[in-house]
């Protein structure tokens, strides 16, 4: 057999798809080790979400969320559209999320804040939201 004929039936084997890195990623998810890493970062997730919706409802902001998703979508304050309640968190008080009209036109006026981020950073900005004068 030919070298080179051996080498492409390799590669194009192998790289026909996903990857295999990735596939032997992905079956990791499934042994006790990837359960008990995925539980742990859910957690994360989860209190990241508490300390959001805590602040959201000490200033009184109408939100959905949180609770069964990892992003808390709020309505966005004084008739902003979402671009513009981004320009004044992110001026006002350096908290960043999601504008709604990045969704589409159904999401005009709202704006979708993310649970994903480092415990430590999800406390600031919370702390920030609520202290913050962005909704009144």
């Amino acid at each position: 057999m030919s070298l080179h004929d051996m080498w492409v039936r390799n590669r194009t084997t192998k790289t026909n798809g996903v990857s295999y890195v990735i596939q032997r990623g992905g079956a990791a998810v499934f042994t006790p080790e990837g359960q008990r890493q995925i539980h742990q970062n859910i957690g994360v997730y989860k209190r990241n979400a508490r300390v959001l919706m805590d602040a959201l409802d000490e200033v009184g902001v109408w939100y959905c969320g949180g609770r069964n998703a990892p992003y808390l979508w709020l309505r966005c304050p004084d008739g902003l559209g979402s671009w513009e309640f981004f320009d004044r968190l992110l001026n006002e008080i350096q908290v960043v999320g999601t504008p709604g009209e990045g969704f589409g036109s159904c999401g005009e006026g709202y704006f979708r804040l993310s649970t994903f981020g480092n415990p430590h950073d999800t406390i600031e900005a919370a702390r920030r939201l609520a202290n913050g004068t962005v909704f009144r």
